[in-house]
């Protein structure tokens, strides 16, 4: 007797919620490869083919495309099971695959195609956040593995789960909320470091001083005596002058001395970097208390606090998405 650990369940997505449901197939794209079976039932032979079709594609990515139109035609089997999560009606919809592959020429976009009955269509609080999360994936078409017996259970007409919250999945989605503001501060970095390198930097440290609160004056390219910046929080003093470095290596003790250099009794200085300080430099800036130093995570973090005060501009070159995630609740 075969077990749920035994059945082959993929996952697949679409744009076309509507052939997917109404007319019940799955389907992935590249019509421009034509019908995939005259191809050789080899990995080799579907690279060599959508090598020839898309001749810039990197080679990395030619082998994960190739890999997905390979499954799809060679690997899947009628009986297996599919798992495709819609986004309009953010359903689980759960099928068995009834057809073998086909080609129809005639389809706009997803001419490679697969006969599927859908079984159920149950909502995402049914199911575990590590089941969403696997199905979740940025692939069109996938192996599931770690989450079989789950969606497979939901088969089941008496299948019924507890939809409160676990600690166990509170923990997952902390931990993807965690590699989200990860990969959004790389994100960031990169974006700033490629595109404001020098005296273009200036502008969004003033940019970002003037959505917190200050009015700022950027001094002239080249006269600044070592300012680029001056803010004030109000009209009236205290002084705060501002130097920008957008160089890759680590700021020095001597870099954060001229700034200090340069401001007179009453000023208060603030020093922003893309990279961070040497160990001499932040033991000079732990030490002296009137100049506050922002390094490139700091500054990120900054940025995305205020983004929505940032100028079209900036949003423009940082294109971010507010995103809200459930906290765990103090006890």
């Amino acid at each position: 007797m075969s077990t749920n650990l035994e059945k082959r369940v993929w996952g697949i997505h679409t744009k076309d919620e509507s052939l997917f449901l109404h007319q019940k197939v799955i389907a992935i794209g590249w019509k421009e490869m034509g019908d995939l079976s005259r191809l050789s039932r080899t990995r080799e032979a579907f690279k060599e083919a959508f090598s020839s079709i898309f001749p810039n594609v990197k080679k990395g990515s030619v082998a994960s495309a190739a890999g997905m139109m390979y499954r799809f035609v060679c690997e899947v089997e009628v009986g297996d099971y599919v798992i495709y999560p819609s986004k309009s009606n953010r359903k689980i919809n759960i099928g068995v695959i009834e057809g073998n592959y086909t080609y129809q020429p005639d389809a706009i976009q997803y001419a490679q195609q697969r006969r599927v009955k859908w079984l159920k269509h149950l909502d995402r609080t049914d199911f575990s956040q590590g089941a969403l999360y696997e199905v979740g994936s940025v692939m069109p078409f996938f192996s599931v593995k770690n989450n079989v017996d789950e969606f497979l259970s939901a088969i089941d007409k008496e299948f019924k789960r507890d939809k409160k919250l676990p600690d166990s999945e509170m923990e997952v989605v902390m931990a993807n909320a965690e590699e989200i503001q990860e990969a959004t501060r790389d994100f960031v970095l990169k974006q700033l470091s490629r595109h404001l390198k020098g005296y273009a930097l200036e502008g969004l440290v003033a940019d970002l001083l003037n959505a917190m609160g200050y009015r700022t004056t950027v001094s002239a390219q080249g006269g600044d005596s070592g300012i680029d910046i001056t803010a004030y929080k109000d009209e009236l003093p205290p002084r705060i002058l501002v130097q920008v470095k957008s160089q890759d290596s680590p700021i020095k003790e001597a870099t954060i001395q001229s700034l200090k250099g340069a401001m007179k009794e009453g000023d208060y200085g603030l020093f922003v970097t893309l990279s961070s300080y040497t160990k001499n430099a932040q033991k000079y800036l732990d030490n002296t208390p009137i100049i506050r130093g922002i390094n490139g995570t700091e500054m990120v973090d900054l940025l995305v606090k205020h983004y929505p005060n940032l100028s079209p501009r900036y949003q423009q070159l940082i294109p971010l998405k507010r995103v809200y995630i459930p906290m765990p609740q103090e006890p």
